[in-house]
């Protein structure tokens, strides 16, 4: 984990990537027509992302750092 910072790991980073690859694919496909295969296939990637980011832990890259006065 990382610490004192709010980066992440690159694990979660490359979650995150894959998450929103899917999005934008869906959003083109909307775009596009709608292409519905399309739009599902983005689905299907982002899915894919999220099993990744449960996979990796990517909620432990949450860093609670101490107040600010």
């Amino acid at each position: 984990m990382s610490s004192g910072s709010h980066a992440g790991r690159p694990k979660s980073w490359v979650a995150v990537a894959i998450i929103f690859i899917g999005f934008a694919v869906g959003g083109l496909a909307l775009v596009l027509g709608p292409n519905w295969p399309m739009f599902w296939g983005g689905s299907a990637v982002v899915l894919i992302g999220c099993v990744i980011a449960w996979a990796v832990d990517i909620m432990t890259d949450v860093v609670v750092d101490e107040p600010r006065q």
